[in-house]
């Protein structure tokens, strides 16, 4: 996201119009993304005026009822004239970089100067400041600060700890057909975006009953990765396999990436939170806020299968 005019542009102003003249309430950030994408375009079918607080307001998707607005996380006056107006905001993190948490304190800041008065936060499974997953300390912090603001200033949240993506989870797969990691036998509760955006917008359109609240959210079943492996083997006709690591091994086979050391660590601290069965708990959170059971790997991967069918 980049600094500028926090004013909606043209095409911002007609969705505005589009959507009865009301003023946007709920705000959704991320929307060019594919988690807070889902949640706009949910909240846009249910009829929902939003406001699309975004980097570029051209690649917003064009929703009705739906305000692009020119925001980032790091640019707290764009941010703060942003969200004026907007008193319930689905926060997804900012991309992973070394100082993703100073921006997340800045914009929490901006929103509740701006008015916010209740922060839907999309964090990490077990986020503590002490958890195996290094990025999961950040959404700890997050959350700390969250915390803080709310004693100081009475600003409601509610935390969607997500666990791993299953939708992720093909990504993990080498050129080679094979997975490596030091995850050991460890199991994993992947959920599917389409849940947990659901889950989102559930929050999001009664945001009251959910003051408070933390929420994990994962998928129906925990999976090592020998069988994440034997699902996508099904669903791909190709043989893919999981080969275990050692952490050192792990830290040796990326480091030709050239990548910087936090990123590293955040890479190899997946596979290492799987080993330390940190990821591995099933709770009924995507069913309790949705009405409908978690999706499974397998199902999530048929449904991809014929979606890409369908559009080919």
């Amino acid at each position: 996201m980049t600094g500028g005019c926090a004013e909606p542009t043209s095409r911002g102003q007609a969705r505005r119009q589009a959507g009865g003249g009301r003023r946007p309430e709920i705000g959704v950030t991320g929307a060019t993304g594919r988690l807070g994408g889902r949640v706009a375009r949910r909240l846009a079918a249910g009829g929902v005026a939003q406001r699309l607080v975004v980097r570029d307001p051209d690649r917003a998707p064009s929703l009705p009822g739906a305000a692009a607005v020119r925001a980032s996380f790091g640019a707290p006056v764009d941010a703060r004239a942003a969200l004026a107006g907007v008193t319930t905001l689905l926060m997804v993190s900012a991309a992973e970089s070394a100082d993703r948490v100073d921006q997340h304190r800045a914009f929490i800041d901006a929103a509740t100067a701006a008015g916010v008065t209740h922060l839907v936060y999309v964090s990490f499974y077990g986020a503590s400041p002490t958890c195996t997953f290094t990025l999961g300390r950040d959404h700890a912090a997050t959350e700390r600060h969250i915390r803080d603001v709310h004693a100081a200033t009475g600003l409601r949240f509610t935390f969607l700890r997500d666990n791993l993506y299953a939708d992720f989870l093909p990504a993990l797969v080498g050129l080679d057909d094979v997975i490596r990691g030091p995850a050991g036998d460890g199991r994993v509760a992947a959920v599917a975006q389409d849940d947990i955006a659901d889950a989102a917008t559930a929050v999001l359109l009664a945001p009251s009953p959910h003051a408070g609240r933390t929420y994990s959210l994962t998928g129906p079943r925990a999976l090592t990765l020998d069988q994440v492996a034997a699902a996508l083997t099904e669903a791909t006709g190709r043989r893919i396999a999981y080969r275990p690591e050692t952490p050192d091994e792990a830290y040796a086979s990326r480091a030709g990436f050239g990548a910087p050391a936090w990123q590293v660590d955040a890479w190899v601290s997946t596979y290492t939170a799987i080993a330390a069965g940190e990821l591995a708990t099933v709770t009924t959170d995507i069913p309790e806020l949705t009405g409908h059971p978690a999706t499974s790997l397998a199902d999530l991967l048929r449904r991809d299968a014929s979606a890409r069918a369908g559009g080919a």
